[in-house]
């Protein structure tokens, strides 16, 4: 018996959206299960080497929760590529101010870091309030 390999237009068109709420979520273990779902790891035809995730839209992304003391603890670093440029933010002024980046950090942080990894990622729509625009392509709700 051969073992079955899907080819990258076989699992292009298999893919599926859904649709995660956010709200009340730890934001480690959300991240977790989003980064499987983009990667294609809960298909039984997952292959390391294709595309073969689904698209993710996350919803509600300021309600996300965090445990311990990480909202102070935890820094997000930006550089302006001038000298001195390097600035930070603690992980409860990025919530205040950019809640969908928080989520989006700890995604990329699960994922692969190569092409392949950097196109699934684009598969991954985040919204700080409950509305999202995809509508028409009639995503599935993930309960998790």
């Amino acid at each position: 018996m051969k073992t079955f390999s899907p080819s990258a237009e076989e699992a292009a068109a298999a893919r599926e959206w859904w649709v995660v709420d956010a709200a009340g979520q730890t934001l480690g273990r959300l991240a977790s299960e989003i980064a499987k779902i983009l990667r294609g790891k809960h298909k039984p035809t997952f292959s390391p080497h294709l595309d073969a995730g689904d698209f993710v839209v996350v919803t509600n992304c300021e309600k996300i929760l965090v445990t311990g003391d990480k909202l102070d603890t935890v820094r997000y670093y930006r550089h302006s590529r001038y000298p001195g440029g390097l600035k930070s933010r603690t992980m409860r002024e990025q919530l205040d101010r950019f809640p969908d980046r928080v989520l989006m950090a700890a995604v990329k942080g699960m994922m692969p870091k190569t092409k392949l990894g950097r196109a699934q990622m684009k598969k991954l729509r985040i919204y700080p309030g409950g509305e999202h625009p995809h509508e028409a392509q009639q995503p599935k709700v993930l309960d998790l």
